[in-house]
């Protein structure tokens, strides 16, 4: 298997999904068509960095709760504006959703972005009352499964890690932690599976049934590693189209994340 001895090859999405080199402009398109219209306040901060700033997308009338998605992009691309579109079925169900954005590498330790999160998170609570929710792909998979882990405060109880990663020393022996800086000790202590989690949470490791192995290892593993994490693999569905259905107000992802119907 080449997870086992090719790293690089392992992590590697784009190359494996066709035509996966069109999917962000794709999203870019779709995020900056919901922004025109939606109901928004953009670009509030919640540190005095430059990407230290979450949008808030808000329903009609109050907002039942609080959901807020990390992006992904392995730590060291992307921003916020390029997941906008996400945040529909969240908003047609009467919730708020914040989308923040957090300094990448190598301009930030991984340390530095949960850090970040936390704060974004609860810069995002005093906005809006009520239940919190939380998601994240990929590297923002991590970043929330984070959020939960006893040495965190109680910001969040309850999170959907999309594809997310969840025991981070495998990119040790990566080219991307020439980006990452990442060494032995950063990786243990950032490693949600290596961590204890914090007493009544709930956490969901939600995978595409088409993606890397690694990635479906890494969602299974968080299940062993957490008891009572629920583990859902979609279908045939891979890394870059698992998340499309948080646009869908009634998809089984949303239902997942919000976790607002008896």
């Amino acid at each position: 298997m080449a997870g086992l001895t090719d790293w690089d090859a392992a992590f590697e999405n784009g190359a494996h999904i066709p035509g996966g080199a069109d999917y962000p402009s794709r999203w870019q398109a779709l995020a900056a068509a919901y922004r025109a219209t939606a109901r928004a306040r953009l670009d509030l901060p919640y540190g005095a960095g430059a990407r230290e700033c979450f949008d808030l997308f808000l329903p009609q009338g109050a907002p039942k709760g609080l959901a807020v998605f990390v992006h992904g992009g392995y730590w060291k691309a992307f921003d916020k504006s390029t997941w906008s579109h996400l945040a529909q079925g969240a908003v047609a169900r009467g919730w708020a959703m914040a989308m923040p954005s957090y300094t990448l590498a190598p301009g930030a330790t991984l340390a530095q972005m949960t850090a970040q999160i936390a704060r974004a998170v609860a810069a995002a609570r005093a906005e809006v009352p009520g239940p919190v929710r939380l998601a994240g792909h990929s590297a923002g998979g991590h970043l929330v499964a984070r959020m939960l882990c006893a040495d965190q405060t109680d910001i969040a109880d309850r999170a959907v890690s999309i594809s997310g990663l969840h025991d981070l020393r495998p990119l040790l022996h990566t080219k991307m932690n020439e980006i990452l800086r990442l060494t032995p000790d950063m990786a243990q202590a950032e490693s949600p599976a290596l961590l204890e989690q914090r007493p009544g949470t709930q956490l969901t490791a939600w995978v595409g049934g088409h993606e890397r192995p690694e990635f479906l290892r890494q969602s299974a593993l968080i299940r062993e590693a957490w008891p009572g994490t629920r583990l859902v693999v979609d279908d045939d569905l891979h890394h870059f189209n698992v998340i499309a259905a948080m646009a869908e107000p009634d998809s089984p992802l949303t239902n997942a994340i919000l976790q607002d119907t008896p």
